[in-house]
């Protein structure tokens, strides 16, 4: 059975979803004001493993992520590039999914907008002024009282009497007590901004994934998740909201992506470690770079390093070079190689152990293929299908081996001219010629593989 760690329970526990065969679950996604980085990657390819995992295993998995496209961030960088906040939406938008689709992210069932849901949102709100959690300030804003909501704070255990002690009033704020947070903001001059019972505004962040996820998925679901910061005061005030304007449960599950860190520090752009996605797919293969990120369990925090990303493309070959020259045929599920992957995948999503066992899996396929047994092609075909349950190894060997060559790198045709013109030497029993084409290749990062059947190459990482 699938056990599960909950943040809110603070263990691991048998996960029964609310209805047999089908799970709902929602993840907090991108504010789009710029383009994704590496811990946004971290967050995409963690839950698209999760939901890829409990697919395989039957489930129908109605996957809702959301897009945060009304913020002040918007906003404000809108402003200083001179373009209406909708633009700059739409074009971060467009990159964030080419950048998901190189790291082969799966697309969500749904993916609602903010703008999109003004409406429910606004309702969400009468609703908690009407059940007195909420009240409108005489500056156009609406803010939800938070010691109202006896349960404030379980999800993170925060004492609400120090929340109190540390907490303190902004300038332009009209709140009852310093706690309150901000349910709809009164428009500023110039801002976008949409009618409301309470003037013209726009809403506040956390009441847009109150009402989309209710929108999408009703008053209770299955799974919440989202990334290492999003706890308090994010989902923290999900829960206020929502329990108090529905009556129930919010969500059964909550789940959080560990944070990424850049050489042991955490990222940041005033430290000059911060990465874009872009930035990392401009120097490393995609598939390498979801491996790096798909191989740490999705709790622990990852260390992003030059090291970490070659070890990855290191790993990863290893994988391909036993696929390489290997026919694939499917093979069925019910072997041990299978039981343990999916064992440790029941185990909280366990990746590293479920890598572990495709390990075993390379060695028993290298064993085959040396023997040249028949077993070889039914180990490539469940290597292959384990594998893309992962979001790995569906490319074609050869191309992921070989790659392709960056500015000032030999190409193709021209490695391969060289192991003709090896091969030649070898034929005219001149070694010092083959050995120096083999070194210069060496140096440009080529790797040789000599066998029965001719010389293969690929590029080292």
């Amino acid at each position: 059975m699938l056990q599960i760690y909950n943040t809110l329970t603070k263990e691991k526990a048998p996960f029964k979803p609310l209805q047999e065969g089908k799970i709902k679950m929602y993840v907090c996604g991108v504010t789009v004001y710029d383009y994704c980085h590496i811990g946004h990657a971290r967050v995409m390819v963690a839950f698209d493993v999760i939901t890829r995992y409990m697919r395989s295993q039957g489930w129908d998995v109605d996957y809702v992520r959301n897009i945060t496209d009304v913020d002040d961030k918007i906003i404000k960088r809108a402003a200083e590039n001179g373009e209406e906040p909708n633009q700059l939406t739409e074009r971060m938008i467009s990159a964030m999914h080419e950048d998901e689709a190189k790291l082969a992210v799966l697309r969500p069932t749904q993916e609602p907008r903010a703008t999109a849901h003004i409406g429910d949102i606004i309702n969400l709100v009468q609703t908690l002024i009407d059940k007195g959690f909420a009240y409108a300030a005489d500056n156009g804003d609406v803010y939800y009282r938070v010691e109202k909501f006896a349960e404030y704070g379980k999800l993170t255990n925060k004492n609400v009497d120090e929340l109190r002690s540390g907490a303190r009033v902004e300038v332009g704020e009209a709140k009852e007590s310093p706690l309150d947070f901000v349910l709809w903001k009164g428009a500023k001059e110039g801002e976008v901004s949409w009618d409301s019972p309470w003037g013209k505004g726009r809403p506040g962040w956390h009441i847009e994934c109150s009402a989309m996820s209710k929108c999408c998925l009703g008053d209770t679901f299955d799974i919440h998740g989202g990334g290492p910061d999003l706890p308090f005061p994010h989902h923290e005030n999900e829960i206020a909201q929502s329990e108090a304007a529905n009556g129930y449960t919010y969500v059964n599950t909550w789940m959080h992506a560990g944070p990424v860190r850049v050489n042991s520090e955490k990222m940041s752009k005033s430290l000059g470690n911060f990465f874009t996605i872009r930035d990392v797919l401009e120097k490393y293969n995609a598939e390498v770079v979801r491996f790096f990120l798909a191989r740490v369990h999705y709790r622990t925090y990852i260390d992003y390093s030059e090291d970490s990303l070659k070890e990855a493309r290191v790993m990863l070959e290893r994988f391909y070079q036993a696929l390489r020259g290997v026919e694939v045929v499917e093979a069925e599920a019910n072997n041990d190689f299978d039981a343990r992957f999916v064992e440790a995948m029941n185990d909280d999503f366990n990746t590293p152990k479920a890598i572990s066992v495709l390990f075993e899996l390379v060695n028993e396929l290298n064993k085959a293929s040396r023997e040249g047994s028949d077993d070889a092609p039914k180990l490539a075909g469940q290597l292959k299908r384990l594998g893309g349950i992962l979001g790995l190894l569906q490319q074609d060997p050869v191309a992921f081996l070989q790659g392709e060559a960056k500015e000032g790198e030999l190409g193709a045709e021209e490695i391969e001219a060289l192991i003709v013109q090896r091969a030649d030497a070898k034929k005219n029993r001149d070694f010092a010629e083959s050995d120096r084409i083999r070194d210069e290749l060496a140096e440009q990062g080529i790797i040789l593989k000599d066998s029965r059947e001719g010389t293969t190459w690929f590029r080292e990482a």
